[in-house]
C-alpha cells in the first residue's frame, strides 16, 4: 500500500504546488488528496489545474471540490452573474486563462475536471472535506454548503460519528499555522496571502510546506 498525502488550499499558487509535488515525489501506489480551492486569488489558477491533470498520470489523485470551484462553475454555466466571483479572486483566475471577453478560454478538459470533483475522501482512519461537516451525519449525507462554505471560525465540529479524524481546509490562518485538535486538523495555511502551502501524510503525520514562490520549508 502506498502513502496518502493531503494538500491544502492552493489558490493559484503553482510554484508552491510544484515544490510540494517534487518533495513528496508520488508514485503510482500513492494517493494525493487535494482539499479544493485550486483557483482564485493566486497568480496561476490555469497552471494549477493543468498540473493536477498531469498528476493523474503518476498517482491516484482525488481532487475535492471547494467553494471557489463552486463560484467558478456557476459563472461558466451561466447560472449566476460574475460579480461575486470576480470580487473573490475570479479576476486573477480569468487573467491566468487570458480572458478577453469569451469564457471559452477555459478549456473543455478544465470544465470537465471542475464538473466531476467529489465532496469527500475517506480511508480506514481519516476523512477529508473542504471546509466543515456535521458530526452526526454520514459523509454521503452531508449538506453541500456545510462541506464547502462553513468556516471553523463559525463552528468547530465535534468528533465525527465514524470515529475517523477529519482533515479540512478553507479556514486559513493568517500566521500560516496548522490548526489541530485531536479529532480534526486544518491545513489551509494561507499560501496566497504570503505564508505556506501545506501537505500532510496521513499515515505518518509528516508535513511538507512551501512558500508561494516554491521555497520548501520542510521535507
Amino acid at each position: 500500500m502506498g502513502r496518502t498525502v493531503v494538500i491544502g488550499d492552493i489558490h493559484g499558487c503553482l510554484d508552491a504546488l510544484n515544490s510540494i509535488i517534487d518533495a513528496v515525489a508520488p508514485s503510482a501506489t500513492d494517493t494525493i488528496v487535494t482539499v479544493g480551492d485550486y483557483v482564485d486569488r493566486g497568480p496561476n489558477s490555469k497552471g494549477v489545474i493543468d498540473r493536477l491533470l498531469e498528476l493523474r498520470g503518476t498517482c491516484n489523485l482525488v481532487a475535492l471540490r471547494g467553494n471557489h470551484e463552486d463560484m467558478m462553475l456557476e459563472v461558466l454555466r451561466g447560472d449566476t452573474p460574475p460579480f461575486h466571483w470576480l470580487n473573490h479572486g475570479g479576476v486573477q483566475t480569468m487573467d491566468s486563462y487570458g480572458f478577453v471577453g469569451d469564457l471559452n478560454c477555459v478549456p473543455r478538459a478544465h470544465r470537465e475536471f471542475l464538473d466531476n470533483l467529489p465532496n469527500y475522501f475517506e480511508n480506514d482512519t481519516h476523512f477529508v472535506v473542504h471546509a466543515n461537516y456535521d458530526p452526526d451525519l454520514p459523509l454521503d449525507e452531508q449538506p453541500d454548503d456545510l462541506l464547502r462554505w462553513v468556516k471553523l471560525t463559525q463552528e468547530v465540529p465535534g468528533p465525527h460519528m465514524s470515529g475517523k479524524r477529519a482533515v479540512v481546509g478553507h479556514t486559513h490562518d493568517r500566521e500560516g499555522r496548522i490548526f489541530e485538535v485531536p479529532h480534526l486538523v486544518c491545513i489551509d495555511t494561507y499560501c496566497y496571502g504570503g505564508k505556506w502551502l501545506t501537505a500532510m501524510e496521513l499515515e505518518s503525520g509528516k508535513i511538507w510546506q512551501s512558500d508561494p514562490y516554491g521555497k520548501l520549508l520542510s521535507s
